[in-house]
């Protein structure tokens, strides 16, 4: 289908912004055309199920004027009730305005749905409260800071928020950050437990000051709760967090399981014996897979119910003391899995190649509201029981899609077994010869799964490239082992992996082995910087917030902690293990033109890397281009940085890899 009749097909203003660059006789659409269709997509998550399964909420986040590009994205929240109507809007404002307003959450008996909204106070999140049908919303006291994850005590008596009172700056490592200025690392913003009383809007910091909660889940009794913690800078120490149980009647904090990996999803089982939690080799926090662990409540003793699983836990719900729901990475996917605790054995629930982005069941799982998506449908929220879900919403019926088929290849490298994607050009003709560009993933305890929406995918197939999408040793969803198969070895296996998988794709379609280009970011623009040194075989490369040289970025970077999991030791105990993994140990091999992207303020991946990998291509005489975006972190937000990220990436592919 070209572009044309497909953008006739659809509906919505998107298209009609589209439908002039359409023809198969003209130019293809600009990447502010492809923008403003993907910005046209409406992203659902925080879905939540009603206690009874009568009613669902959920999380949207979309541009509201027909000038897409140049209008604030928001975030807005919808009630839907399952025996039929309209959706209702959730608000603390007036109907007509949209502000951002997120993080839905039912009350223990239906009653009542607490959120956040800044509708009140614009820029300062505040703790509201509406009732079971959407409406007579109020506000439950005051907050001055960042807020996030709030859920309800068990009584309904009050609600449970992470805070950080009088923040200097947006929480998280990808959050573009504060000048270094002054006596450094003097402030340190720690996020504390606290519960906010729902009848008199009192405050009460629940954890100590010292110490960064980063997720937390509420005992039956609603007299502890499960978090997990660490002391000092939070950006940096979640790689060594802990998991501990905290008195909520005294704010007491005691340890119970301190491993040697990252822990995600600490959540109570329903007789209060056990806590479940995702434990494993992790880079970033938001990218969660893992093993299942169930800990003691009361000793710590802690048992990996999942060994040697071919799968990632990705997050969990208890539905009786003898079983969890699982969501999981697969390879390429996610799926749903029903688990039984004693016998560690797995039931699929739901298996298709498909992304579950956010999940919600009712005690005993019987009824589940899911957010989902694939290469071929939008994202849309499903409720129902897992054998018979429906769509409930219908929000992205208009969307637009700029990319062929999608089909999951599958490969061996060094006797692993290996999955990625080939996403098909947009007008494919199967006489003609394609270029093909590989992304490869961030991480690299992540994986490249189906998305519909994906700007470097829609940008590249509707210009007529092929895409391919690996996930190497490293990744997640062939389990723990598989992902800590990269570990002292960045560069090595995992690369074999990656081009196994480009033999692959050339033998699965029409792709000019000649005309090849690779590209990521972060990890993958490491990657990108280390395929500069190791091989000629690419004829372009667009390197964006990459890591040319392990032994500097040990010293600048803000989140060092993350590294010591993957090396084994600080770069200070061993270098050498740095130094072998690092682009600038081979610079002088670098041939390829390279395109290098960086965010200025990005604190995960300092922009010394990018200028000190742009000083030797300069110095070597290599093809190159250096782009700072000002004030942006780790993944440029604004909307001007990431139309002109795609504009040069595409030019710079076209210039090396298009006939001339």
């Amino acid at each position: 289908m070209n572009l044309k009749r497909l953008l006739l097909a659809a509906s919505g203003f998107a298209a009609a912004i589209l439908l002039a660059a359409g023809s198969a006789h003209s130019a293809p659409p600009t990447m502010r055309d492809v923008l403003t269709a993907l910005y046209g997509v409406h992203d659902l998550g925080a879905v939540d199920l009603s206690p009874t399964g009568a009613a669902v909420v959920w999380q949207e986040s979309f541009h509201t004027t027909r000038h897409l590009l140049d209008s604030p994205r928001i975030s807005a929240l919808y009630l839907q009730r399952l025996a039929g109507g309209a959706p209702v809007r959730i608000t603390a404002g007036t109907p007509a305005a949209f502000y951002d307003e997120e993080d839905p959450d039912w009350s223990p008996g239906g009653s009542a749905i607490a959120f956040l909204s800044d509708a009140r106070s614009r820029g300062q999140l505040q703790l509201f409260v509406a009732g079971a049908d959407g409406r007579h919303v109020r506000q439950i006291g005051s907050l001055n800071g960042n807020v996030a994850r709030l859920t309800w005590s068990p009584d309904g008596r009050t609600v449970a928020l992470l805070y950080i009172a009088a923040a200097h700056r947006k929480a998280g490592a990808l959050a573009p950050g504060a000048r270094d200025v002054g006596v450094i690392g003097s402030t340190v913003d720690e996020q504390r437990l606290v519960t906010v009383d729902v009848a008199t809007g009192a405050l009460r910091q629940l954890t100590p000051a010292d110490s960064y909660v980063y997720e937390y889940g509420w005992s039956p009794s609603g007299g502890a709760i499960a978090a997990t913690y660490a002391k000092g800078n939070g950006d940096n120490n979640w790689w060594i967090a802990r998991l501990a149980r905290v008195d909520v009647a005294s704010g007491t904090m005691r340890d119970l399981f301190a491993p040697p990996f990252q822990l995600n999803d600490p959540q109570w089982s329903p007789d209060g014996s056990r806590i479940a939690v995702i434990g494993g080799v992790m880079s970033d926090f938001g990218s969660t897979g893992g093993d299942l662990y169930v800990v003691d409540a009361g000793t710590g003793e802690a048992r990996n119910v999942t060994p040697r699983a071919p799968f990632s836990v990705q997050s969990l719900r208890w539905n009786d003391a003898s079983s969890l729901d699982l969501v999981a990475h697969v390879p390429g996917a996610m799926h749903l899995l029903r688990l039984d605790v004693e016998a560690g054995r797995t039931t699929t629930l739901i298996g298709r190649d498909e992304s579950i982005s956010s999940w919600s069941s009712i005690r005993g799982g019987s009824m589940i509201a899911l957010v989902r998506s694939s290469f071929d449908d939008p994202p849309e929220v499903f409720v129902g029981p897992p054998s018979a879900l429906h769509r409930v919403s219908n929000r992205n019926s208009g969307a637009i899609r700029l990319y062929g088929k999608a089909v999951s290849l599958r490969w061996t490298s060094d006797a692993f077994p290996v999955q990625g994607w080939l996403v098909y050009p947009l007008d494919y003709n199967p006489a003609r010869s394609y270029p093909m560009v590989t992304i490869i993933h961030g991480g690299p305890s992540a994986q490249s799964l189906p998305s519909f929406a994906n700007r470097n995918v829609s940008g590249l197939c509707s210009q007529g490239y092929f895409v391919f999408m690996p996930n190497p040793r490293g990744s997640f969803g062939e389990g723990e082992a598989f992902t800590r198969a990269n570990i002292k070895d960045f560069g090595y296996g995992d690369w074999r992996d990656d081009l196994a998988g480009v033999d692959a794709a050339i033998k699965a379609a029409p792709i000019d082995a000649n005309r090849l280009g690779l590209m990521g970011w972060s990890y993958g623009g490491y990657m990108a910087m280390w395929a500069e040194t190791q091989t000629a075989r690419f004829k372009a490369i667009v390197a964006g917030a990459g890591i040319v040289n392990w032994q500097s970025y040990y010293g600048q970077n803000k989140i060092d902690q993350w590294m010591i999991p993957f090396f084994g030791a600080s770069v200070y105990q061993d270098p050498a293990i740095y130094a072998r993994s690092s682009p600038i140990t081979f610079i002088e091999q670098s041939k390829t033109p390279v395109l290098i992207l960086q965010g200025e303020l990005d604190e995960e991946v300092p922009a010394p890397q990018a200028f000190e990998f742009w000083h030797a291509m300069e110095t070597l005489g290599v093809p190159t281009k250096l782009i700072v975006y000002a004030g942006e972190g780790h993944g440029p937000q604004r909307i001007a940085s990431q139309i002109d990220i795609l504009e040069q990436t595409l030019e710079w592919f076209n210039r090396y890899l298009l006939p001339s």
